[in-house]
């Protein structure tokens, strides 16, 4: 048996006594040293995006030791420091073998529970991923900034989704986590400009000490007028939607050139009204972005390297067992909490 926190009920979360994980042929037992609260896993806690049914052991952004192999399993070993793709893909499907793995016919998502499939997450002592999904870590780089690869490889994959050019133009709608790192990974890719729009002062605050521009608040009136003032010229040549709602794609879409490239990310809303005459008369490009599918190494490589700075996103690292508390206060939307990692137990 081991401890995990468990949602039993929506907005019940428990700490309780479950079945440890056995790791399968294919699948490795992973000690967990770190996990953070995700925004899904927030908006899943109450049951409205019906992805976290209970009972459910949640959490997807995740870093530990390796504590036992399967059979099956070659290059890993009890004691190897790890991280792994939220993403279980099959590697079989048409999808796989085109090497987009984020788009697998029969995708699985760490600590999810909806009408499809249920898979316990890694808010636990222990969590049994496959061995394909999982990644070593490099010596010095610490568990709870190995928890940040998760959405890190989600802003980097967002940024390829779109045809970036050095030295062009970006906005950045949304200054959450994920946009405050497509923020950054803007800025490695050599983008000239990047202009970050958000409703929260201090979070447009971060977004220029991590490496915006200009920032807009766009809580005021004619936020999207004010946006193209503040963009200039034509308009941005690529923008992104870190949030997900009716209008903040419609102002991620009117802050582009004509010909200008939409990196669609956050999806609070299932359905939104879209400005399709603009789309349409200003051929604009609107590209769906998904997880993750490959950057897990760049990622790594870029936090070992100290090139993306997650410590500044990172609100508080707490025991597993405050768990509810701290999700308590982030559904809430407690001013200044960005991020919060739990730690299930173990060294650092």
């Amino acid at each position: 048996m081991m401890d995990a926190l468990v949602l039993k009920a929506y907005r019940r979360l428990e700490m309780a006594e479950v079945p440890l994980p056995v790791p399968g042929p294919d699948e490795v037992l992973v000690a967990v040293r770190a996990c953070a609260i995700c925004g899904s896993d927030v908006h899943g806690y109450d049951g409205s995006t019906g992805r976290r049914r209970p009972p459910l052991i949640m959490g997807h952004e995740a870093a530990g030791v390796v504590a036992e192999v399967g059979a099956g399993v070659s290059d890993l070993a009890p004691g190897d420091r790890v991280t792994f793709d939220s993403t279980i893909y099959c590697g079989r499907c048409g999808n796989c073998r085109r090497g987009r793995i984020n788009l697998c016919d029969d995708r699985r998502v760490l600590g999810v529970s909806c009408a499809e499939y249920r898979r316990d997450g890694a808010f636990a002592r222990y969590v049994a991923v496959p061995q394909r999904v999982i990644y070593r870590l490099p010596p010095g780089l610490s568990f709870e900034h190995a928890a940040m690869i998760e959405p890190l490889a989600i802003a980097f994959h967002a940024v390829g989704r779109v045809p970036l050019r050095l030295g062009d133009t970006a906005v950045v709608v949304g200054a959450g986590v994920i946009g405050l790192l497509i923020v950054q990974a803007l800025r490695l890719a050599g983008c000239g400009r990047i202009v970050a729009a958000d409703i929260d002062p201090a979070r447009l605050a971060l977004a220029r000490r991590l490496g915006a521009d200009e920032t807009l608040d766009v809580s005021a009136d004619r936020p999207e007028a004010r946006l193209r003032e503040a963009v200039g010229g034509d308009g941005a040549d690529v923008a992104f939607d870190a949030v997900g709602r009716g209008d903040t794609l419609r102002t991620a879409l009117t802050s582009l050139r004509k010909g200008g490239f939409l990196s669609a990310v956050g999806n609070l809303d299932a359905d939104v009204p879209m400005p399709l005459q603009q789309a349409v008369t200003r051929e604009l490009t609107v590209a769906g972005s998904c997880a993750s599918c490959g950057e897990y190494p760049a990622c790594i490589e870029a936090l070992a390297a100290g090139r993306v700075d997650v410590a500044s996103l990172i609100s508080a690292v707490a025991p597993l067992e405050e768990g509810p508390a701290w999700f308590e206060r982030l559904y809430g939307r407690e001013p200044g909490l960005i991020k919060v990692v739990l730690r299930p137990g173990g060294d650092a």
